[in-house]
C-alpha cells in the first residue's frame, strides 16, 4: 500500500507509521530535517505537495495535520495558527485528489468531538445534529467540509471525530497524570463535564480499519465506548497511580491560565463511537480502567 500522510510526525501520525511496517509512506512536512529524526529512514519526506506531480500513485491520503488546540491560551493569532493549520492543508489535498484522474481510494481527514460543542450529560453520536456553535465546532465544521469537497466517486471519505488520546509519550494524559504523581491531583472545576477519551493503540487501529474497509464513509467518532466525568477519570487516574484524591482545581484557575481554552475541559461531551462499532471495530481499551493499566503497568 502507498499512502500520503500529513501530521506525519505527530503524535498519532508517529503511531500509524510504526503500525504499517509493510508500507510505503510519504510524509509531508514542514520541516524534513527534523522529521528525518524521529521518522524510520523507509518514509519519504516531502516539504511541498507541489513536490508530487500525481496523486495517482497513492492509495489512500491521511491526513492529520493541525496545531495542538489546548496547549495555548486562544489569542487572535493562535486561533488563526489552529484554523489554517487545519484548512489550508485540507483544501490543497481535496484540490489535488480532484484533479487527478486515477484518485487514491480512500481520503481519511482529521477532525475532533470538538465538532459537537459542549454537550452536558447527553449522549453524543454522529447522528447528532444539535451542536453548539462555538470556536472548536467552528474550526471542526469547516476542516470537514474542506475535506467532504472530494468530488471523485472512485475516492471514499471518511472524518476522524477524535477524542483525547491517551499515551505517555505525550498529549493531554503526562499532564494530567502530574499532579497525582505529586500526590496533589483530584478533579477540574466540579468535575461532572465528561472527558471522551481513546487509548493510542486503539486510536491507530481505528484508522487502519476505515483505511482498510471498503464500505465506510463519513464521519466517525474516534472514542472508547465509556466515556466518564472528569471526577470519574480523576478517581481512576488515581487508583491506578496509587496516589490521592484530595484536591480540586477551580474553574477560575483553568480560566486565569487557559482563557476560553477552558471551556473545553470545563464542559466537554459525552460522546459514544456508535458508527464505528456497528461498522465491526473492536476495542482493546474500551475501559479507562485498562487503559491505564496498558499505560502505567505493563
Amino acid at each position: 500500500m502507498k499512502l500520503l500522510l500529513t501530521g506525519g510526525t505527530g503524535l498519532v501520525g508517529r503511531n500509524v507509521i510504526t503500525s504499517l511496517p509493510d508500507a510505503d509512506i510519504t510524509v509531508l512536512t514542514r520541516d524534513t530535517e527534523s522529521a528525518a529524526k524521529v521518522l524510520p529512514d523507509r518514509v519519504t519526506l516531502v516539504s511541498a505537495l507541489s513536490e508530487i506531480p500525481d496523486f495517482s500513485i497513492f492509495d489512500g491520503v491521511i491526513n492529520l495535520a493541525g496545531e495542538p488546540i489546548a496547549d495555548k491560551r486562544w489569542t487572535p493569532l493562535q486561533k488563526q495558527r489552529i484554523c489554517q493549520s487545519r484548512w489550508d492543508i485540507t483544501a490543497q489535498l481535496v484540490s489535488r485528489i480532484n484533479a487527478c484522474d486515477a484518485p487514491p481510494s480512500v481520503f481519511l481527514s482529521g477532525s475532533a468531538i470538538g465538532y459537537y460543542g459542549r454537550q452536558g450529560d447527553k449522549i453524543v453520536t454522529e447522528a447528532s445534529h444539535q451542536v453548539h456553535d462555538e470556536f472548536t465546532h467552528q474550526v471542526c465544521a469547516k476542516w470537514e467540509n474542506l475535506a467532504g469537497g472530494v468530488k471523485k466517486e472512485e475516492t471514499r471519505v471518511c472524518l476522524l471525530r477524535t477524542g483525547v488520546v491517551l499515551t505517555e509519550e505525550g498529549g493531554a494524559l503526562p499532564k494530567m497524570a502530574l499532579p497525582f504523581k505529586f500526590g496533589v491531583g483530584g478533579k477540574i472545576g466540579d468535575g461532572k463535564q465528561y472527558l471522551s477519551w481513546i487509548h493510542i493503540d486503539d486510536m491507530v487501529q481505528a484508522i487502519l480499519f476505515l483505511l482498510n474497509d471498503p464500505d465506510a464513509s463519513g464521519a466517525y467518532n474516534l472514542t472508547a465506548p465509556e466515556p466518564l466525568t472528569n471526577a470519574e477519570f480523576s478517581a481512576t487516574l488515581a487508583s491506578t497511580l496509587h496516589r490521592p484524591n484530595l484536591f480540586f482545581v477551580p474553574a477560575f484557575v483553568m480560566k486565569l491560565v487557559l482563557g476560553e481554552a477552558a471551556d473545553m475541559i470545563l464542559t466537554g461531551q459525552r460522546v459514544l463511537p456508535d458508527k464505528l462499532t456497528r461498522a465491526g471495530f473492536r476495542f482493546t481499551y474500551p475501559t479507562l480502567s485498562l487503559a491505564l493499566k496498558q499505560i502505567y503497568l505493563s
